[in-house]
């Protein structure tokens, strides 16, 4: 399906997948790819690869923990990544200057 561009469709098959509890290999995370969130997600998404905990980050942010685990919950597809144990690693990387040639 992404190959035919059917974008919509890959994010809804991926996130009934993850429902069922089935691992979702997607492609790694585009370069721009937390430009894709809303600030609000992008916040979260960052605080979250920190490592602060759901209930940390609702009490920075106040807002409940639930709303905090569903705003990481739709923005994983967006990143291209299956949970947040990936989350550090994209933080890293988008932290880390690449060196150019």
């Amino acid at each position: 399906m992404r190959r035919l561009g059917a974008a919509p469709w890959v994010r809804r098959a991926e996130s009934e997948l993850r429902a069922c509890g089935v691992t979702v290999h997607a492609p790694p995370a585009a370069p721009g790819a937390l430009h894709g969130l809303t600030a609000q997600q992008r916040e979260i998404v960052i605080l979250a690869g920190h490592g602060l905990t759901n209930g940390e980050i609702a009490d920075r942010l106040f807002l409940s923990p639930r709303t905090v685990a569903s705003h990481l919950y739709r923005s994983y597809p967006k990143l291209g990544i299956a949970g947040r144990h990936q989350l550090r690693d994209l933080i890293d990387e988008r932290s880390t200057p690449q060196a150019t040639d």
